[in-house]
């Protein structure tokens, strides 16, 4: 089964959760060096490539069957988000959603990089 990287509300004990309907948890695991980390009108993070400035980002990885990611996970997807494929720090290429390309000037897209994590950055704007 492919694994997906998961770092907002489907990661364990998020309310999105459920979506993933038992699919296996595989780890906790940090993007390569290579993102920027966006939240998007504080309702859900994004992750984007560049080639300089990036940072490691942590997140969650579940073996997800293509079922499960057609019927309930990408239909849950904002639009602000797409599917991709992402590098993780031990150099294995996973799926993960990005922001949307080609990238859209989002009027409530705040750089969260520094925080490394979503729960970090939630902890951290309470």
């Amino acid at each position: 089964m492919p694994l997906i990287f998961l770092n907002g509300g489907a990661m364990r004990g998020g309310p999105l959760n459920h979506l993933l309907a038992g699919a296996p948890f595989a780890g906790e695991v940090t993007t390569a060096p290579q993102y920027r980390f966006y939240s998007i009108g504080d309702r859900f993070p994004g992750l984007h490539p560049v080639p300089d400035g990036g940072a490691p980002i942590a997140g969650e990885l579940f073996e997800v069957s293509m079922d499960v990611l057609r019927k309930s996970l990408l239909p849950a997807e904002p639009p602000e988000l797409e599917l991709g494929v992402i590098e993780l720090d031990d150099h294995r290429s996973v799926l993960a959603m990005l922001l949307r390309r080609p990238p859209v000037s989002y009027p409530q897209l705040i750089d969260i990089t520094e925080f490394g994590s979503w729960s970090t950055y939630r902890e951290g704007t309470r």
